[in-house]
């Protein structure tokens, strides 16, 4: 069991909201924002592609303008998330040399990089030195770290889709080893250019040509029409400390996390495998030292793909959750990809607060329909215990089990 974990702050952006505030009143009441994108290198020939675009990231003042000149717009993004968490959880009062930072995300500056080489063809030799940067993941790191003095460990990790929670999980075991007392683990922005979509639909996993003209229809998880997932741009940043670090300073904890699961399916490509699911949740209730049937909420990983959503909620049944509230945070917000698992966390914890579910959209037709699903007006739920559910290309399942204080 994870000793005494908590959750002492949170950062989100999101195209359906900035700020908790904000994200919360537009997850409650099931509000989206899904339409053709429109971002400069994000689609080619005039072939629309549907997603969730951040209409604008409101930088805090803190930030220094100077800083932004060469960031990109996940790294935007990550400095405005950090920044909220930060001041939430106020770790200014921490030693920096106790604090650390875990980027979920690898390649996630893909439209960036793109959109430079696209410009600079021609003239190469006046390329901004800036670049030699800005195509590392470490570059986030970069930012982060010298904006907010971190002086602890620092490092990205990759699992695809599962990038956020396999943050969340580094973090917690950096606090639990000692290196750090307090770790803020970032859910990076995956910008994708149209290299990324035209492969993500070459290989049948990003929709929706069945709504192509109806972009509000067609982020569908575990509906019986869905047809892929829809991406939408998002980052998050969650502060995992001790209890008796939490104590010392004003910071009022969220959750505690009590366990989790992480489990290799030993698999390439990116087809989901409820072996891998299941070993995944058992290990994080294991963890927790939670019954399958003290579980009240389950946040899934629901993309919209016909056979993820029906290993997942195959392995939900096997793991014995079937009578667990379940939504779909990716039918209001889109996929974020590498952000994902820390946006949903994001949300669980938000919802546990606020004692209430969010809606599912689109969900007319469950492929399950004897599972708990939040229909379309939400639904009030006090939640002891939840689950958040993650999972990428490569074989990679995560599980992260929350508890309420």
């Amino acid at each position: 069991m994870a000793p005494n974990l908590v959750v002492t702050g949170l950062g989100v952006v999101s195209a359906i909201g900035q700020g908790k505030q904000d994200f919360t009143a537009a997850l409650l009441a099931g509000r989206s924002a899904f339409g053709v994108m429109q971002r400069p290198g994000r689609r080619r020939d005039d072939v629309p592609v549907l997603g969730a675009e951040i209409a604008e990231i409101a930088v805090p003042p803190s930030i220094p303008r100077q800083l932004l000149r060469t960031a990109s717009l996940s790294a935007t993004a990550a400095l405005a998330v950090v920044q909220e968490a930060w001041d939430e959880a106020d770790l200014g009062q921490l030693d920096p040399q106790r604090i650390g930072l875990i980027v979920g995300g690898s390649n996630v500056q893909q439209r960036e990089l793109v959109n430079l080489q696209d410009s600079y063809r021609e003239r190469i030799a006046f390329l901004r030195p800036t670049y030699a940067l800005s195509f590392m993941d470490s570059d986030l790191c970069g930012f982060c770290t010298a904006h907010f003095g971190i002086h602890g460990l620092a490092y990205t990790v990759g699992g695809a889709s599962a990038s956020g929670q396999l943050a969340v999980i580094q973090a917690a075991q950096a606090v639990v080893s000692g290196q750090v007392d307090a770790c803020v683990a970032v859910g990076a922005l995956m910008d994708l250019s149209y290299w990324e979509c035209q492969g993500f639909r070459a290989i049948g996993a990003m929709g929706s040509d069945r709504f192509a003209t109806s972009p509000e229809l067609a982020c569908r998880p575990f509906d019986r029409d869905h047809d892929g997932f829809i991406y939408g741009e998002c980052s998050g940043a969650i502060v995992i400390e001790s209890l008796q670090s939490s104590r010392r300073r004003t910071a009022a904890p969220y959750a505690t996390l009590a366990g989790w699961g992480l489990a290799m399916d030993g698999n390439r490509n990116p087809d989901p495998s409820l072996q891998g699911e299941t070993r995944a949740i058992r290990a994080a209730l294991a963890h927790a030292g939670c019954l399958a049937t003290a579980i009240d909420y389950v946040n899934p990983h629901g993309t919209g793909s016909v056979v993820g959503d029906e290993t997942e909620t195959r392995a939900l049944r096997e793991c014995g959750l079937s009578h667990a509230h379940l939504n779909a945070t990716k039918s209001l917000v889109g996929h974020g990809l590498s952000a994902a698992g820390t946006v949903e966390v994001i949300a669980t914890l938000l919802q546990m607060r606020a004692g209430r579910l969010h809606p599912t959209r689109n969900l007319d037709n469950p492929i399950d329909p004897d599972l708990r699903w939040v229909g379309p007006a939400g639904a009030a739920q006090q939640v002891a215990n939840a689950l958040t559910l993650s999972m990428g290309f490569g074989g990679m399942n995560t599980a992260l089990c929350w508890q309420s204080l």
